[in-house]
């Protein structure tokens, strides 16, 4: 399931009323479950609630431990440390008798972000489906935590979920880059490893810290403390929706009010106009409209697919659409995000000419189809490309947007703590070997106050867990948005900036991205360079592995001799190569002035030496300084890309 679909208030309301209620029977919280994952070599803790002072004895792996509920209704057990193995069962003995089965112990991990930690392996299938065919891995387990969000307490247990064993089905729904990472670590070590994965779309990193863990960041706790002061929520709106931002007076859709709709084969459309596929109908001759558009092309199927089961994909879409095929609806997503991959059924298709239509939606900015996408119909051997012309018609004009009064909405899972409460805090008594963090794109609006809040997760998470340094794996921000073809500023930049800065906080490893993204799709599919970047952190810091080169080029430091600005770098490996060959590539120099020109550099040993006849007194370089910073070619022996970065004092 993708979060980007979610309302952001959608659960606010109703977990206001979520808690534990004592009962005469014992409760376990939703971690402990069938097929859980424990953490091996460390003291382990059971917990749960039953009646105030009822007695409950456990059994596990041969022991037996007896304990008593608190007056709270709360109780815990400690279990000494286990080395790797199952599966266990473990015994609850109390007014009832539960049994939790197939119990491992082995690594678990802790995986937390935005939404490119949620994309499960069914949005990538495409991608890697040797990958999916061959996941039979029944000691690699997934626990997705869904979404809730509460500003003002925390949470004693998390969201009902379960734990899933990696098979060509369930694996459908472990995140991907979990799930490539998890991989590398259970075939090189053979060992159990659990997955925990809390994550949100589009959520900041500040709604996963707890109250604690913000108060030395500015702003915050004065945001915290309103949440409890009741005149505060007397002027919030928390309802999921806050009413209609348009004015519901227009006109119907009319590709569905005549008798005959738009879809229908036997439709004659007249006064449709060209448009070419894919694109955005505001680059071709439609201005300023927000509303719903139809869209047609007559295809040509040979008889070889005729009555066959096919696949048709229409790229991605903005915002929503709602596909038909032969006058059939075969497909619709409400959203921009997903790609749009619809099964036609065994005896839709004919010889000869088929008509599709798409039914496009959009509420701001420019609604079509997204280039450099996947547009075709195929049987698995034959694939017709739907590309080129088709002809497009309004069905519908949404009015302009009328202003808002009062504050905007308030959404709980992008306030400070909001996530935290819920999807974090519950699962802090759980063993875990580490952390696993992708997040940062809805940080980019204030990247300087990233170089803050990062640190303050780590140290925040590693203070709740009681595990020490545990080592803390994040991804920096892939490459994103339209190439500018000269140096420029960016916000992405000065994010990945941040989180490369982070790096200076013990025990963490940071998984360069930027060459792992996509222009036009700020979910991009590779997400196997991800995970098995993040395994090699793993491997280097959690397992101790010293052989392990975990890193591409970091840049160290830098100084001037005369024209030149030599360049230092850890993470060089075997040595520092220009992928592809030829020149580097997406170096800037600049002087006192601070005015960036593209740079000569060349790789000089372990140094990059960076000139620029333009420069002749130079004080800084950037390296990769851009949203999108196509070309990027510094890389070490062992294939990984090295970091973006920017000498800059005061940057």
């Amino acid at each position: 399931m993708d979060r980007n679909c979610f309302p952001k208030n959608v659960l606010f309301l109703l977990s206001l009323f979520t808690g534990v209620v004592a009962t005469a029977q014992v409760r376990l919280p939703q971690l402990i479950a069938d097929k859980m994952v424990l953490q091996r070599d460390i003291p382990l803790k059971l917990w749960g609630w039953a009646a105030p002072a009822e007695r409950i004895v456990l059994q596990f792996a041969g022991r037996s431990y007896k304990t008593r509920a608190a007056a709270d209704s709360s109780w815990e057990v400690r279990l000494p440390p286990m080395k790797a193995g199952g599966p266990y069962t473990l015994e609850i003995r109390a007014s009832n008798h539960l049994v939790v089965m197939d119990i491992l112990v082995g690594d678990v991990w802790f995986c937390s972000g935005q939404s490119n930690m949620v994309i499960p392996m069914e949005r990538v299938k495409e991608k890697y489906p040797e990958d999916i065919a061959g996941a039979e891995f029944p000691q690699i387990r997934n626990f997705f935590v869904p979404t809730a969000a509460d500003v003002t307490k925390v949470h004693a247990d998390l969201p009902h979920s379960e734990w899933k064993e990696a098979n060509s089905t369930d694996v459908l729904g472990f995140g991907a880059a979990s799930y490539f990472f998890a991989r590398d670590l259970y075939q090189k070590y053979h060992v159990p490893i659990g997955i925990i994965n809390s994550s949100v779309g589009g959520t900041p990193i500040q709604a996963w810290i707890s109250a604690a863990g913000l108060d030395s960041v500015t702003g915050y706790p004065e945001r915290i403390a309103k949440f409890h002061d009741q005149r505060f929520w007397e002027h919030q709106d928390v309802a999921p929706f806050r009413g209609n931002l348009f004015n519901r007076r227009e006109t119907p859709d009319l590709g569905l009010t005549g008798a005959m709709k738009w879809y229908q084969p036997d439709y004659n459309p007249v006064g449709w106009h060209p448009f070419w596929l894919p694109g955005y109908w505001a680059d071709q001759g439609v201005k300023g409209l927000n509303g719903v558009v139809w869209f047609r092309k007559e295809i040509d199927v040979p008889a070889s697919m005729a009555g066959k089961p096919a696949k048709l994909f229409v790229g991605r879409i903005v915002d929503a659409d709602e596909t038909y095929l032969n006058g059939v609806k075969v497909g619709n997503i409400t959203y921009q995000y997903p790609p749009r991959r619809y099964e036609v059924p065994a005896g839709l298709l004919r010889e000869g000419k088929n008509l599709l239509v798409v039914r496009v939606t959009s509420t701001s900015g420019k609604g079509g189809f997204v280039p450099d996408k996947r547009y075709e119909l195929s049987d698995g051997n034959t694939h017709i490309d739907i590309r080129g012309d088709w002809q497009y018609k309004v069905g519908q004009v949404f009015p302009p947007r009328r202003e808002m009064s009062g504050p905007p909405p308030f959404s709980a899972q992008n306030e400070p703590t909001g996530l935290y409460n819920t999807m974090v805090a519950p699962a802090i008594r759980y063993g875990v070997k580490g952390f696993l963090w992708y997040q940062g794109e809805a940080n980019t609006g204030n990247p300087r106050e990233y170089r803050k809040l990062l640190p303050a997760l780590i140290a925040d998470w590693r203070a709740k867990w009681e595990e020490g340094r545990l080592p803390f794996l994040y991804v920096q921000l892939p490459n994103f948005m339209e190439v500018q073809y000269s140096p420029s500023e960016s916000q992405w930049a000065e994010l990945r900036e941040s989180q490369l800065e982070a790096l200076a906080v013990p025990e963490t490893g940071m998984a360069v991205a930027i060459d792992a993204g996509e222009w036009n799709d700020i979910h991009p599919l590779d997400k196997k360079d991800v995970g098995d970047r993040l395994a090699l952190w793993a491997e280097k810091l959690a397992y101790a592995d010293s052989l392990v080169v975990a890193s591409g080029p970091i840049f160290r430091s830098a100084r001037v001799e005369g024209d030149k600005i030599i360049l230092s770098f850890t993470g060089v490996g075997g040595g520092l190569v220009v992928k592809g060959g030829g020149d580097l590539e997406q170096f800037a120099i600049a002087g006192a002035d601070r005015k960036y020109v593209w740079a000569d550099a060349r790789i000089e040993g372990n140094t990059v030496i960076v000139s620029s006849s333009d420069v002749p007194t130079p004080l800084y370089v950037r390296y990769a300084w851009a949203d999108n910073p196509e070309g990027a070619n510094l890389y070490n022996k062992e294939g990984l890309p090295a970091s973006p970065f920017g000498t800059d004092e005061d940057k």
